[in-house]
């Protein structure tokens, strides 16, 4: 039993110290399973594998040849021929080709690392979407409790009400299922009864009766209050919905099952960035991945244009000829019998320039189409940066204006619970200070959400890790 309670105990440490730190937890999960991630990934040890391919001579080529029947020479009755053949392209080809897939495989790496800050970004934001669903569930529950205790309080107002109003008033004040005339209204009157025969609460009330008007007032409230109470309700039944639905969706960004429970702390940091991310400069966006990776293009492209133009010169073949001769009896040279070795050399004549003309232009085409993605991308990046650090700036205002309004609501709330539980007036005041607190609470968490997603959107910007 003891270390039953000793496992349970460090359970709910172990959960508890996971809740408080589940974004970085998460962070690292979806870095190790995200489909995106490890796609880019592969791709990336993918163009890796090219570049032994490239850098690599051409295959050697062997021919070999046997005489069905010996062709005679002088020296000797050739028996078969053997060829060996080296292809070398010219100087400088082998290297910029290396270089050109080393670098698109720079590139490659690069798009693993964009896809692997936009997934941190992605969780991140889901995250603090679930967290403001479940403290707006938080808010709304404490919400319809206070409500609750209103009404009650509302109802105990009411009865006494209604029970004062009858004693004092000799019958002016009728609560019942139905209207009455006014010739029974006199006939029980004159009988010196009070007639209360409640089914459901419809109030009349006569001029004579000041406690049946209050009574009317009060019951008018009341039902305001279940009205707001079943707003409330409805608004947590679409909340649950959509918790469901950010859990999933949560989940799909981890690879995990769509129902698995996710953590959120109970409370976001607010504490503001480095004043260094908070500056725009030219150098802020240098080793962003997405510019990382275009310039990577870029000089992988300026490779290939020079290695085009060194494959528009001569390729130099060098080999060896070995031709195998056996004796033959009717020859009387010196060499009869001898087999003949031959060095080779072949030189391609690369004299259709077209196609090597049309491949250093469509290579500079495409050059260009890098640069200016280059600087498309640049610009993108800086227009995200200042609307980030818009939001972030915004939030930050709406953090401190919201907890301030929420607090002098608060103030006002206590206020006016005081004041109606010493009297019957400012039931209508408290719905409304009750309804612009729930406001409030609203869009601070709203704010609060806002200013941490800023903040995840300027590191993915600027913070390149």
């Amino acid at each position: 039993m003891k270390n039953l309670i000793v496992y349970i105990g460090l359970l709910a440490f172990s959960l508890q110290a996971f809740s408080q730190d589940s974004i970085s937890n998460y962070l690292e999960l979806a870095a190790k399973n995200n489909p995106t991630v490890i796609q880019r990934y592969n791709q990336y040890q993918a163009a890796l594998q090219k570049v032994p391919q490239v850098s690599s001579l051409p295959d050697p080529q062997l021919e070999m040849g046997i005489f069905l029947s010996p062709m005679e020479l002088m020296e000797g009755n050739q028996v078969a021929d053997i060829k060996l053949m080296q292809m070398l392209p010219w100087f400088g080809v082998i290297k910029n080709a290396k270089d050109e897939m080393s670098l698109m495989a720079k590139a490659n790496f690069a798009s693993f690392r964009e896809a692997k800050l936009q997934v941190y970004y992605d969780v991140q934001r889901v995250w603090f979407d679930l967290y403001k669903i479940r403290q707006n569930i938080r808010i709304s529950r404490e919400n319809v409790e206070l409500l609750k205790t209103i009404e009650r309080l509302t109802l105990v107002k009411y009865k006494s009400g209604a029970l004062s109003g009858s004693s004092s008033s000799g019958g002016s004040m009728s609560v019942g299922t139905s209207n009455t005339n006014a010739g029974g209204s006199a006939g029980m009157s004159g009988m010196g009864g009070n007639a209360v025969a409640v089914s459901r609460p419809e109030v009349t009330t006569s001029p004579a009766s000041m406690g049946s008007s209050s009574a009317a007032t009060s019951l008018t409230d009341l039902y305001q209050i279940q009205i707001e109470i079943g707003n409330l309700e409805n608004d947590i039944s679409t909340l649950i919905n959509r918790e469901e639905v950010i859990v999933a969706q949560f989940n799909s960004l981890l690879n995990s099952q769509q129902k698995t429970e996710v953590y959120v702390s109970d409370l976001l940091d607010a504490s503001p960035l480095d004043i260094a991310l908070l500056s725009v400069s030219d150098s802020l966006f240098m080793q962003n991945p997405m510019l990382s990776m275009l310039k990577y293009e870029q000089q992988s492209l300026e490779a290939r244009v020079k290695m085009q133009k060194q494959m528009g010169l001569p390729m130099v073949g060098v080999g060896l000829n070995y031709s195998v001769i056996s004796k033959n009896p009717m020859s009387t040279s010196p060499m009869n019998g001898q087999d003949m070795i031959m060095p080779m050399l072949t030189v391609t004549l690369p004299i259709y320039r077209k196609k090597y003309n049309a491949q250093q232009a469509e290579t500079k085409f495409a050059k260009s189409a890098v640069e200016q993605n280059y600087k498309a991308t640049a610009n993108a990046l800086q227009v995200e940066y200042y609307e980030a650090l818009q939001l972030y700036n915004d939030a930050r205002r709406r953090m401190e204006l919201y907890d301030d309004q929420r607090l002098l609501a608060k103030k006002m709330l206590d206020i006016a619970l005081k004041a109606f539980s010493s009297s019957n007036s400012g039931l209508t005041d408290i719905v409304r200070i009750q309804k612009q607190l729930l406001d409030y609470e609203f869009k601070q968490v709203e704010a609060l959400v806002d200013f941490n997603t800023a903040k995840a959107m300027i590191k993915k910007l600027t913070i390149n890790n």
